[in-house]
């Protein structure tokens, strides 16, 4: 196994304990404001419909999907965890959160998007067709798809992709910030 390999492997595994490792370093380096707080979840926001859209339409290791976002880019939840990061690197007001948010996503992220884009390869027929006409994570102007198929969003799929997380984690993430800048301004 080569060494790219291996390492697709392993940030695959850590890639969602490292989050949460993140998320408390995150929260010691922000020094939001309520203009930042507002900035940020504004920015975040269309990260988080991106994923939503996403997990209603993708049946994971069962089908190729080319529908719904998939139709602009191979990575929509990826791009939607993009977008979230960058709203809360905005909302955080710290260049150092920046400078990890880049860091987490060229060391974890793209390793375990090429991994998981090898595998598709593998076991879908139709996936470099799609390769060659979706890009990877910036999206298309236009949907792509090979059957013309339209797929609607399924709600069922995304409670059972409990994609519900994204949201509640970023809620979370912005109270915390909010109760971060109160919490400055009583000990000021």
């Amino acid at each position: 196994m080569s060494s790219t390999n291996q390492w697709n492997r392993i940030a695959k595994r850590i890639r969602v304990p490292l989050g949460f490792v993140f998320a408390g370093i995150y929260l010691w380096l922000a020094q939001p404001t309520w203009l930042s707080l507002a900035l940020g979840a504004a920015a975040a926001a269309p990260g988080v419909a991106i994923r939503a859209a996403a997990a209603g339409h993708v049946r994971k290791n069962a089908e190729l999907t080319t529908t719904g976002p998939y139709a602009y880019t191979r990575n929509p939840l990826y791009l939607g965890s993009l977008i979230m990061a960058i709203g809360f690197g905005v909302a955080s007001r710290s260049i150092w959160v920046g400078a990890c948010i880049v860091l987490l996503f060229l060391a974890i992220y793209l390793p375990v998007i090429r991994g998981e884009e090898d595998f598709l390869g593998g076991a879908f027929a139709g996936f470099d067709d799609y390769r060659a006409h979706v890009p990877r994570l910036l999206p298309r102007l236009s949907a792509w798809n090979v059957s013309g198929d339209h797929e609607a969003f399924s709600a069922q799929r995304y409670w059972k992709h409990r994609e519900y997380n994204a949201l509640v984690g970023a809620l979370a993430m912005l109270v915390a910030l909010a109760v971060k800048i109160l919490w400055h301004r009583v000990h000021s």
